[in-house]
């Protein structure tokens, strides 16, 4: 079994999950007192988000670039970026270190190709939709089409986001706009939805929504769990 390294924080509400079904999936596949091989780096997502809104992307990349090479260093055989967003500067992340950087979108595109869907919605922060780093991944690694919802749709999305999602803050009223939204994207074509957001699946399931819904935490958890249990670890 190989050792998983998170790059977290980005906000912790989600890293707990990872940390959870990681756990959760090394002992449902060995059974007994079994569990992963995981080294954590939490960064303080207040300043990852000041990088964010001063569009001093590179600055964050040098912050996380940092914290992966501490994680390699500590003897890390994969490293997971626990959050969507950041994939924004996956590749100079990728640049600073030699062991795998296994890509979120990646795990979304698997399964949605799996399930034969060809057009989804991708909510997420306004970054993650607006920007082309995620949406031409799926494109062009997997032949996905990722609709994004209207400009103030969007903007709704990343607001609950950060003032409410990752300060574990879960309203009924903030489901309903997303499933609103997701209902928006339905009629124009959409498939399935991508929650393009790692902190998304603690405010939406599956059952509360008319399609099918790409809960990325748990893909890219589940993506980590069969590379540590391969053979030989590879990019997909």
């Amino acid at each position: 079994m190989k050792t998983i390294g998170l790059l977290g924080g980005m906000s912790w509400e989600s890293t707990l999950l990872y940390y959870q079904l990681l756990n959760r999936g090394v002992r449902e596949r060995l059974g007994g007192l079994h569990s992963a091989k995981i080294l954590l780096h939490s960064v303080d997502f207040a300043e990852i988000e000041q990088c964010q809104v001063a569009g001093q992307w590179q600055k964050a990349a040098d912050l996380l670039g940092l914290a992966a090479q501490g994680l390699q260093g500590a003897g890390a055989d994969m490293l997971l970026l626990c959050t969507n967003l950041m994939h924004k500067v996956a590749p100079q992340i990728e640049s600073q270190i030699n062991v795998p950087l296994l890509h979120i979108a990646d795990a979304a595109g698997k399964k949605i190709v799996a399930q034969g869907l060809k057009k989804v919605g991708l909510l997420g922060a306004i970054y993650t939709m607006e920007d082309d780093f995620y949406r031409v991944r799926l494109q062009e690694k997997f032949g996905v089409e990722a609709l994004i919802p209207e400009r103030s749709d969007r903007e709704r999305i990343h607001q609950i986001i950060f003032a409410e999602l990752c300060q574990g803050i879960f309203r009924d009223e903030s489901r309903e706009i997303y499933l609103e939204i997701m209902k928006k994207l339905s009629v124009r074509g959409a498939e399935g939805v991508v929650l393009g957001c790692t902190e998304i699946p603690l405010l939406v399931r599956p059952e509360q929504a008319d399609m099918p819904l790409f809960n990325t935490t748990a893909l890219h958890a589940e993506y980590a769990l069969d590379e540590c249990f391969s053979a030989e670890t590879k990019d997909i």
